[in-house]
């Protein structure tokens, strides 16, 4: 019996390797046509995660924020750090403040226009996110805690999630807003406003980690 299945195994490798693939050939581009005409935007990678399975996109900010939570509930009862260093020399202050600088602009431009070139909500969150630890580790933790309060970030990051579920589930129920131009600013529907509640959240949530584990496990 066992050289009956090593005979058909041998046979299934034959095939692959001698028979030709019969699978149909597709034009280049027209399955990244047909996305960016459906979505109404060229970035066809965006149109994939904000509209096409956006249902799969709620539930990647969901576990998001239940990460966040589970963050600062784990840690809640530990002891904080007693001694929390950061950058005091000038240089580096001058290099992390600069490279923030940067990677906000740059957050704020893939939030805005992340619809229409490379980029989108995520990667506009991760930026700014990465930008508010450059601050982080040339500033008192203090002092970033109380502009974290001051502003009501924490707020604001669920506001920004509540958002966000209120207005996909109104997509994915057929309801949405006129394409526009394609190229244009103002195109995609309800997509550009998915992308910055996205990038809000994703940065705004970041924040609260790095407040969370700069306080319970310290900087360096």
């Amino acid at each position: 019996m066992k050289w009956a299945y090593i005979a058909a195994g041998i046979a299934l490798y034959i095939k692959f390797l001698i028979m030709p693939n019969s699978a149909p050939e597709i034009p280049d581009f027209s399955i990244v046509d047909s996305i960016v005409k459906d979505g109404g935007i060229p970035n066809a990678v965006t149109v994939i995660i904000l509209r096409n399975r956006l249902y799969d996109t709620i539930f990647e900010v969901v576990v998001f924020t239940i990460a966040i939570m589970g963050a600062s509930f784990l840690l809640a009862n530990e002891r904080p750090s007693c001694t929390i260093y950061h950058f005091t020399d000038q240089p580096s202050i001058v290099l992390a403040r600069l490279g923030a600088t940067i990677a906000s602009l740059v957050s704020i431009e893939l939030a805005i226009r992340g619809h229409l070139s490379p980029g989108g909500g995520f990667a506009a969150g991760v930026s700014g996110g990465t930008a508010i630890g450059l601050i982080a580790i040339t500033s008192s933790p203090e002092w970033m805690q109380g502009i974290y309060q001051r502003w009501h970030a924490a707020t604001w990051e669920k506001v920004s999630v509540l958002v966000f579920i209120v207005l996909a589930v109104i997509t994915l129920a057929g309801i949405e807003l006129p394409h526009g131009e394609l190229g244009a600013l103002v195109s995609g529907g309800v997509i550009p406003l998915l992308n910055i509640l996205v990038a809000v959240k994703v940065a705004l949530g970041s924040w609260a980690v790095i407040l969370v584990f700069i306080r319970y496990r310290g900087l360096l």
